[in-house]
């Protein structure tokens, strides 16, 4: 029996839709299936993503090589995706990175600033008179240092950025299903999927690329190792009378004296409900999801209120001039390999492979990480990209 297609990507997230476009530059017969975002979360019951939101970090600078790489690589492209799709979802308002000063021990600063020149990125170091004078809106513990990436560095719209995906995709030829598999199997010379609605669609070679839903019983042949944690965020209603207080906010990563209150810090970002929000998030409780049922639920619960309310109480003092009254918060997961890594390689069979595993670090990488996962599917391995891991998944015993 023929295939109906030659590569399928199960996932319409952020490493799926990305993975899609780049098999469409240079291949026919690809197939994209990943459900739509639910239009009630709190009464959902299929699967759900973390890219719903309208604000992600992002920024070139990281201590790790290969995670550097993939940022720097993906915010390379991030033109020719606007371009192609007609989608705009890049905001280059630079990245703040706050911790103690360097000599005083405490080693963050001097960290970031030796990947910076390693990187070879245009940087500003701020002492507190400058972060004063520079970001008068933050209230930073005095002792601090900024290391300030002014290009390449600011936000993206996750949603506009997967938007922007599938309809470059689209365009280049991808069919696209609204449906959410539930197993991938090799079977008969065959990648097989079947859906949740029945149906069951071939191709010579199947990309899975179901986030932190990858854990699902029987999704994968082989059950993939990855821990998958719920995380809260909040969200502070900025009244458009204030908003001129706050104009060009860069992104922040806060790392205080306390690491507790680590926390990284979004601009004001208008929503899709019309309203302009500051996010916040980054809180160090770990709350594991060890099925498919527990994810849901967490997506549907929309968070916890004490974390929410932990996050409220920094940004208080961080940015005093914010309303910590106009108060919301949403859920989301990580997903951790052990590797530290995605998790990018064939799992069971040479026509089925895994692209998961964001490790709390991905949004702004997804384009070079869909890359890879295309690259896979084509060549049959990742050999000669540039990097020191092999992103080998590792897979429950």
């Amino acid at each position: 029996m023929a295939a109906q297609f030659k590569y399928i990507v199960v996932g319409a997230g952020m490493m799926g839709a990305a993975a899609a476009r780049h098999l469409s530059l240079g291949s026919d017969g690809v197939a994209l299936i990943g459900p739509n975002e639910p239009a009630d979360i709190a009464r959902h019951q299929g699967v759900f993503a973390s890219h719903y939101d309208a604000a992600r970090i992002t920024r070139t600078i990281d201590d790790d090589a290969d995670w550097a790489r993939l940022a720097n690589r993906s915010i390379a492209r991030y033109q020719e995706i606007e371009n192609e799709s007609g989608i705009d979802f890049y905001h280059e308002v630079g990245c703040l990175i706050v911790g103690k000063a360097r000599g005083t021990g405490v080693p963050y600063i001097e960290n970031v600033c030796a990947a910076a020149e390693t990187l070879g990125v245009e940087t500003q170091v701020l002492g507190d008179a400058e972060l004063i004078r520079r970001f008068p809106y933050f209230s930073f513990e005095s002792g601090c240092e900024g290391v300030f990436e002014p290009r390449n560095a600011g936000h993206i719209n996750p949603r506009g950025l997967v938007r922007a995906q599938i309809v470059a995709a689209e365009r280049r030829g991808v069919t696209r299903y609204d449906d959410v598999a539930v197993s991938v199997r090799d079977e008969g010379g065959l990648a097989i999927v079947t859906t949740v609605s029945g149906k069951r669609y071939t191709a010579e070679k199947v990309l899975v690329a179901a986030g932190g839903f990858s854990i699902a019983k029987g999704l994968l042949p082989e059950p993939l190792s990855m821990e998958v944690y719920g995380r809260t965020v909040a969200f502070f209603e900025i009244d458009n009378t204030k908003l001129a207080d706050y104009a060009e906010m860069p992104s922040l990563i806060y790392e205080p004296s306390d690491a507790s209150k680590h926390i990284y810090l979004l601009p004001p970002v208008l929503y899709p409900d019309g309203k302009t929000y500051l996010k916040i998030g980054g809180e160090p409780e770990d709350i594991l999801l060890g099925s498919d049922a527990e994810l849901r639920a967490w997506f549907r619960a929309g968070g916890k209120p004490e974390v929410r309310d932990n996050l409220a109480a920094i940004v208080k003092t961080l940015v005093p001039g914010i309303d910590v009254e106009r108060l919301s918060m949403a859920a989301c997961v990580t997903s951790y390999t052990s590797s530290g890594y995605p998790a990018i390689g064939y799992c069971g069979s040479q026509r089925i492979a895994v692209l998961t595993g964001g490790c709390g670090a991905a949004a702004k990488s997804s384009d070079e990480i869909g890359r890879l996962g295309a690259v896979l599917l084509r060549q049959g391995h990742l050999k000669d990209e540039g990097y020191e891991t092999d992103f080998a998944p590792v897979f429950c015993p």
